[in-house]
């Protein structure tokens, strides 16, 4: 064994998904973008399937680049989105490690829709099962998850389509992160050690390195400040309203939650053409939320459930319970309790995301 300074220095090479995503600033990957507008929105099915067949050449060619023109390549970090890169890493004989930046529950979910499409529970047989009951199905075989519902599944399953992109891709994806050198979730053991002890028996090493704000304001390291999480400058103005106002006074609602490419990356012009706006208007867009609201309302206890069929005179009983009622102080309470043990998981030298920091860097990366 040689000396540190002998050592090859390590190159990781940070791979995130081509949208605004909490992967890593990572500004420049226009390579895997649509390249004829850079105006364009991005459209997420069209997306999915352009990584899946199009990108692995374009990255081996990347990789090669890096090999001949710097350090070499010795470790890869991608999104979980992002499996291709995990062909070339095994091309080059370099470790790699999928970041999946859902929950560890929400990633179970997308785990278990071969089974669901297996036992025949998906895809829907027609649309009528969305409301007659059947979404109501109690999964009981999930391992590490207790009372969960086909409802409470993230919703690409409530298909009639067996072909939907958008049930086929994240299918796809979970199984090939088998093929990863280890996993990593921003979330904390605490949180989820249920579920993660049973991804652990069928999966690579898993590694819970979050939340990682507060993991990162641990790290001594000033070049750490420069970085953000975000594609572009973010804006305090709401957070300093927020500050002006009375602890445990305000309630947040939004009607649909945007995940696009800010101007910083796709240009200067209007991102949304307005037929795309009318066409879209009121319409949320989601991934894995059925199954963090479960959690949140059985699991964690800071949540509450309202139905489906959404009614004003519900929304005040809830608002006006969790403002001012019992429950609402309990929720509270709860939130507290996981606040601190998320401090105590992100905490130097010994909290559990701290130290799976270092054991991820040094048992699958190096």
């Amino acid at each position: 064994m040689g000396s540190l300074a002998s050592a090859e220095k390590p190159h990781a090479v940070c791979i995130p998904l081509p949208q605004r995503h909490p992967l890593l600033p990572i500004q420049d990957h226009s390579r895997w973008s649509p390249p004829s507008n850079v105006d364009a929105t991005q459209d997420t099915p069209a997306l999915c399937v352009s990584t899946t067949k199009h990108c692995l050449p374009p990255f081996r060619d990347l990789l090669s680049n890096l090999n001949h023109d710097g350090p070499p390549v010795t470790c890869i970090v991608s999104d979980g989105a992002m499996s291709f890169t995990l062909d070339a890493a095994q091309e080059l004989g370099v470790p790699e490690v999928l970041f999946w930046t859902t929950s560890a529950c929400g990633f179970m979910g997308y785990v278990q829709y071969r089974n669901l499409i297996d036992k025949g529970l998906a895809p829907l047989k027609d649309e009528s099962y969305l409301t007659n009951g059947y979404l109501d199905t109690v999964i009981d075989w999930i391992p590490g998850m207790k009372g969960i519902r086909l409802r409470d599944i993230p919703s690409f399953i409530r298909t009639t389509d067996p072909n939907d992109i958008m049930l086929e891709f994240p299918l796809r994806e979970a199984e090939r992160a088998r093929k990863a050198s280890a996993l990593i979730f921003n979330t904390f053991d605490a949180l989820e050690h249920e579920v993660l002890d049973a991804l652990s028996q069928m999966f690579p090493p898993i590694y819970t390195i979050g939340p990682l704000h507060k993991l990162m304001s641990q790290i001594q390291d000033n070049d750490l400040k420069l970085m953000e999480s975000n594609l572009w400058k973010e804006e305090p103005e709401c957070l300093e309203w927020l500050d002006s106002k009375e602890p445990n006074s305000v309630v947040y609602q939004s009607d649909v939650l945007w995940i696009i490419r800010p101007d910083l990356v796709s240009g200067d012009a209007a991102i949304l053409p307005p037929e795309f706006v009318a066409e879209t208007k009121e319409r949320g867009l989601l991934a894995e939320q059925q199954t963090n609201c479960r959690y949140c309302c059985t699991e964690w206890g800071i949540g509450m459930e309202i139905d489906s069929d959404v009614k004003r005179d519900e929304i005040e009983r809830l608002v006006k319970e969790l403002m001012e009622g019992e429950k609402g102080k309990e929720l509270k309470k709860k939130a507290l309790e996981w606040k601190a043990l998320a401090e105590e998981a992100t905490r130097g030298p010994n909290g559990s995301s701290f130290s799976n920091l270092d054991k991820m860097i040094t048992q699958a990366l190096l």
